[in-house]
């Protein structure tokens, strides 16, 4: 069992930047996927950006390419994604994801409880 706990979350502004973190917890954690969703009110949870186990593979939505960054640290555990240039769009309940397939929602099998980012224009 995993357990995924987000933090860094918070309101800024527009062109502003926030880091999440996720701690994680249980099971061996360099052997998954890690990654972030998001989902914006009113809207369904999408893909953000994803990190495989190794760490030097990485997919990021098209919509946060070039703004956003995610990396691990395998000694502590956590996943950082740091967010720059933010938008207004951005603003979510952004959710640590551990050990799923592609971009699908639906193949992850651990879930942080999420983040809320709010970003004002």
């Amino acid at each position: 069992q995993v357990q995924l706990v987000e933090s860094g979350g918070g309101l800024a502004q527009a062109g502003g930047s926030l880091r999440l973190s996720c701690a994680a917890s249980g099971r061996t954690f360099s052997s998954y996927s890690m990654g972030w969703f998001r989902q914006a009110p009113g809207k369904e949870r999408e893909f953000v950006v994803a990190i495989r186990w190794s760490g030097g593979n990485t997919d990021y939505a098209d919509s946060v390419k070039g703004r956003f960054t995610i990396s691990r640290d395998n000694a502590k555990n956590t996943v950082y994604l740091q967010m720059n240039s933010l938008k207004p769009e951005d603003t979510a309940v952004y959710y640590c994801a551990a050990d799923f397939v592609g971009r699908n929602y639906g193949s992850v099998h651990y879930w942080g409880k999420g983040t809320l980012v709010t970003v004002t224009s």
